[in-house]
């Protein structure tokens, strides 16, 4: 066991990582046992993790009036993280996070003294090469580790970045697939898949292409994979002209997904990181994005039944959508739990909401 820090809440807690082999399996609740929503997001000026709540999928409220659950310099080898993704391990029970090892204002905050890591010439933009994972039994108390990619494998050596991870389970494999955005040096961005090992903190295999986009030279970043019945439906951020959202389809997780050109958003500005989320008890699905291309830059939402046909729902705030206490965030994912475990986020913040 090795000991780690977070900051949750303004104080500094111990944690301690436990091997999945140890962990305790928690019973798995079905969609009927849900009774709330968690999102998770984070903010440019604080490149912290933050936590929102909502009883209805409509209105989400801030768990720690809009201050960071966890301040990325605590976790993060840059000092700050970007892009965090929730996801509830099927066999475990236990919740697993991913996020981005990155600041990208490491330079004006002091962390060092270069405008990235290594050279932006070589290297690209932003140019990381880690990731953080967390893991937890019950949402409040979180271990941590720092995957470095670069490290995993002599081949990933050279990469140019690892951004926006996401997690899905491999029914087949009985496994969880870790997919994100990497490129090679300076080259094109492309989204890559892998299988995580049982204590969720290395990969077990080397990662590959998860699907090759049709036009050479279009890069595309941030897929979002969901299963609805036998199908995966991949969106993802497609940099063909202006970016926006597009998606694919497959019988297979990591396989076989058919290029649809047609962009799923309503936006006419840019947006990136879309996230699909059930509506609890009903045949609805809600798609977000991040609009980055706005100002202030805000989340869109459009609905679906079908997979097919899109209702745009508007922004936060402008539509049927609402965030109640907190501005600007970034890059959501959103997961259904129960009111039980909304109640402990919320006595462990304070919150005055009863769920």
């Amino acid at each position: 066991m090795h000991r780690t820090k977070i900051l949750i809440t303004g104080l500094l807690f111990a944690c301690f990582a436990i091997s999945a082999n140890a962990q305790k399996k928690i019973k798995v609740p079905k969609e009927k046992d849900m009774g709330a929503y968690l999102m998770v997001y984070f903010k440019d000026d604080t490149h912290g993790l933050y936590f929102a709540l909502s009883k209805d999928g409509y209105t989400f409220t801030d768990v720690n009036r809009a201050k960071p659950i966890i301040a990325g310099d605590t976790i993060a080898e840059q000092k700050g993280i970007r892009d965090p993704y929730i996801y509830r391990d099927p066999q475990t029970g236990w919740f697993y996070m991913a996020l981005t090892d990155l600041h990208i204002y490491g330079q004006q905050a002091g962390y060092r003294t270069t405008q990235w890591e290594r050279d932006g010439a070589q290297y690209g933009w932003g140019n990381n090469r880690g990731l953080v994972l967390l893991k937890s039994p019950d949402l409040v108390h979180w271990s941590h580790t720092v995957l470095r990619v670069d490290k995993a494998f002599p081949e990933l050596a050279d990469i140019g970045c690892a951004w926006a991870p996401e997690m899905i389970y491999d029914d087949t494999r009985k496994q969880t697939m870790l997919y994100f955005t990497m490129r090679f040096g300076n080259g094109k961005n492309k989204v890559y898949y892998t299988y995580m090992d049982k204590d969720f903190t290395r990969m077990e295999t080397q990662p590959k292409p998860i699907f090759e986009y049709p036009k050479a030279g279009t890069e595309y970043i941030d897929a979002d994979i969901t299963k609805v019945g036998n199908k995966y439906h991949m969106f993802y951020c497609s940099h063909d002209g202006t970016a926006g959202i597009k998606q694919a389809i497959s019988d297979s997780v990591n396989t076989g997904y058919q290029y649809n050109p047609d962009w799923v958003d309503p936006e006419k500005h840019g947006c990136e990181a879309p996230n699909i989320f059930k509506r609890i008890g009903q045949n609805k699905w809600v798609l977000i994005y991040d609009i980055y291309g706005i100002k202030p830059q805000n989340f869109g939402f459009s609905e679906t039944s079908d997979f097919v046909h899109f209702t745009d729902l508007g922004h936060f705030n402008e539509g049927v959508m609402k965030a109640s206490n907190f501005a600007i965030p970034k890059h959501p994912a959103v997961i259904l739990i129960t009111r039980k475990e909304a109640q402990r986020i919320a006595a462990n913040w304070h919150m005055d909401e009863k769920y």
